[in-house]
């Protein structure tokens, strides 16, 4: 503007100051890269280990990821780092960039408010306050510039938005186009879904300008969200080269070696890097000097697929500068000391944790099933029958128990339809009713069956309601309960299924012990008692169902607990053996007795009946009573009672 043109002002300085101010926002910001404007303006707080302007020569692993962030065809960051390595502080990089130098709104999600309040008061707010860039930009507390509280914090040109896990409110209604997860794994998702997938959601809106930034320490294998994506990206490692032989390599935990004394004992300060390729020893001042100059000599990240907008990293601890071999070998030492090597695997290794645990498997199953002479082959004496209810449909496996409780799958059924409904339920009356063929040549018929009773409200009223008058026709309703040291079936409590209406024998059955014995009897490779016998006929889904799950041992702060784990969302063969089991052991059959019938079945076939004779028996005569004496009254007859063993309710049908 002409200096004519400012004198037609009445204030003519205002003007000329407003022009200024003006001309510092219009002027475009310098081509700085995050890990350049890092550099240059973020400062370490007073409190961490290395205070001061922060210097990516002690972490060179930290900015190609936080250059990613401004890489036109990236739209998706995942780091599956360990603990000691500075992913918490190069997402505050990032964040911080995206306030002062190219201005964007964002989101910020933590897995509890706990964990938002801290991260707030011990990272983002210190690293404000030691960066005067950022202070002048965001918004002061209680003040007419924007806003700045526990919820959200706005600048010029955006606002930071916070959000935890398990709290749809805070995700309600708020978008952004570069979204933050903090320790991902720690999420335990909501009633509508992922909740990392409900902001990405929200922010598809932006297009390409969308970002998501996923970070976290990995927890158990195939159940750790941070694992699946890092194996979505394009599985990126930092290589390092040997200061020997050149060779570039990963540096893994395998390669570290130490001493011990003529005792046995450890000697973590002996500790030492293995080269893969010479074998040549590192120090720690080598191992660290490799790392500092990975990238300068044509090492540093190097991809495992191709990149398709997916940039995903892997770091242990070992590539921590600030840790010395000895004090990772120390910490491993520890925790195995502690029986909590779960914790060593997942923070300082970045790896997830595979529990070893029981569990059958299910191709060795497909490769024992067998040929049946007969529906029920002669060692199975008894039926029971295990169903199990779903929302559309109830299944129903019936087994064949023998002498040692082999047992033998003898038929598994789907019967469709609403349970609300009654049609379904007609149909499993029916199929109660069914016999089977035994190879003795007799018919058999189920002793006893199962329900489950849990599930959705609504439909446990109607489990309740249909076995309500069918205790007499040995159907028993059950619930399952966790924990160990249970018996598998505990004596049935009266529940009542309406106003009026006659209560039901809810039995509990001990499902964490019952599992386990029907683990372990799948294992059984020799016929004989436990073994299960499995029909040829019968399709593979079954197979993967019935070993769909696996008891694993975690050891939490030390302490052992012991857990079921599904290994694939579809478990019902195995639910409804558990529920045959619980069947057998409630009616509790004499097996002994039931085969020794069958055998002399099988022995009496084909002969022909005895001709009983059919001369009558003689009466006896009757016997004249003495007449009582005089004075005495006649003695009243008395009816003998024949002696009967009593029966409980549930064995005397």
């Amino acid at each position: 503007m002409q200096p004519e043109t400012v004198e037609q002002f009445s204030n003519p300085v205002g003007v000329v100051r407003a022009l200024k101010r003006a001309a510092n926002h219009l002027i475009p910001p310098a081509p700085l890269r995050p890990s350049q404007w890092a550099e240059e303006n973020v400062r370490i707080a007073a409190g961490n280990a290395i205070p001061g302007p922060i210097r990516f020569a002690n972490a060179p692993y930290q900015r190609e990821p936080m250059d990613m962030a401004t890489h036109p065809g990236c739209h998706r960051i995942s780091l599956m780092w360990g603990a000691q390595v500075g992913k918490t502080q190069l997402a505050l990089c990032v964040q911080g960039y995206f306030i002062a130098h190219e201005p964007k709104s964002q989101m910020m999600m933590q897995p509890s408010q706990g964990d938002l309040t801290t991260w707030l008061e011990t990272k983002f707010n210190p690293m404000v306050d030691t960066n005067p860039v950022l202070q002048d930009l965001i918004a002061k507390p209680r003040s007419h510039e924007g806003v700045n509280n526990q919820r959200m914090k706005s600048y010029p040109g955006g606002f930071m938005m916070y959000a935890w896990a398990g709290s749809t409110k805070t995700m309600r209604g708020r978008s952004a186009p570069l979204i933050v997860a903090d320790e991902i794994d720690g999420y335990g998702g909501t009633p509508e879904g992922d909740e990392v997938q409900l902001l990405w959601q929200r922010a598809a809106t932006f297009g390409d300008q969308r970002l998501l930034i996923e970070i976290s320490t990995p927890t158990i294998k195939d159940e750790s969200r941070i694992e699946a994506a890092f194996l979505q990206g394009d599985q990126r490692h930092f290589y390092v080269a040997c200061p020997h032989c050149d060779h570039h390599q990963r540096l893994n935990w395998d390669r570290v070696t130490w001493d011990k004394d003529e005792d046995g004992h450890h000697l973590p300060e002996t500790a030492r890097y293995i080269c893969e390729e010479c074998g040549t020893l590192w120090n720690d001042g080598e191992r660290i000097a490799a790392i500092r100059t990975a990238e300068q000599v044509g090492a540093g990240w190097k991809a495992s697929k191709p990149f398709r907008g997916h940039a995903s990293y892997h770091l242990n601890e070992l590539y921590s500068c600030f840790r010395r071999l000895r004090d990772i070998v120390q910490s491993f030492l520890d925790k195995k000391a502690a029986n909590d090597l779960q914790s060593f695997v997942n923070v300082s290794l970045a790896e997830t944790w595979e529990e070893q645990g029981e569990q059958a498997d299910s191709h060795v199953l497909m490769q024992r099933a067998e040929e049946y002479p007969d529906p029920v082959p002669a060692g199975g004496v008894v039926l029971t029958s295990g169903i199990d209810m779903q929302q559309d449909r109830l299944e129903v496996e019936t087994v064949a128990w023998g002498r040692g409780e082999e047992s033998w799958s003898i038929d598994y059924t789907v019967l469709w339809g609403d349970p609300l409904r009654d049609e379904v339920w007609q149909d499993l009356d029916d199929y109660l009713a069914t016999t089977w063929k035994h190879e003795s040549g007799a018919h058999l018929g189920i002793i006893a069956a199962c329900l489950d009773t849990g599930g959705s409200t609504g439909y446990t009223q109607r489990a309740y309601e249909y076995a309500r008058r069918k205790t007499g026709r040995r159907l028993f309703a059950i619930k399952g309960v966790g924990g160990w040291d249970r018996p598998v079936v505990t004596a049935p409590s009266r529940k009542r299924t309406g106003r009026g209406q006659r209560k039901v024998d809810l039995f509990s059955v001990g499902t964490d012990e019952a599992k386990l014995t029907v683990m372990r009897r799948l294992a059984v490779t020799e016929p004989g008692p436990g073994y299960t016998h499995i029909p040829a006929d019968r399709e593979a889904e079954w197979f993967h169902q019935i070993t769909a799950e696996k008891l694993v041992t975690k050891y939490i702060k030390g302490v052992a607990k012991r857990e079921w784990h599904q290994t694939r969302p579809r478990n019902e063969a195995l639910d409804c053996r558990v529920y045959a089991y619980a069947a057998l052991k409630i009616a509790s059959p004499n097996i002994r007795r039931h085969a020794e019938r069958l055998k002399a079945m099988s022995e009496d076939e084909g002969k022909e009946p005895e001709k009983k004779p059919t001369k009558k028996r003689d009466k006896p005569e009757p016997v004249e009573e003495p007449l009582p004496a005089e004075g005495q009254k006649p003695k009243r007859k008395t009816r003998r009672r024949t002696s009967r063993s009593r029966k409980s309710w549930v064995n005397h049908w």
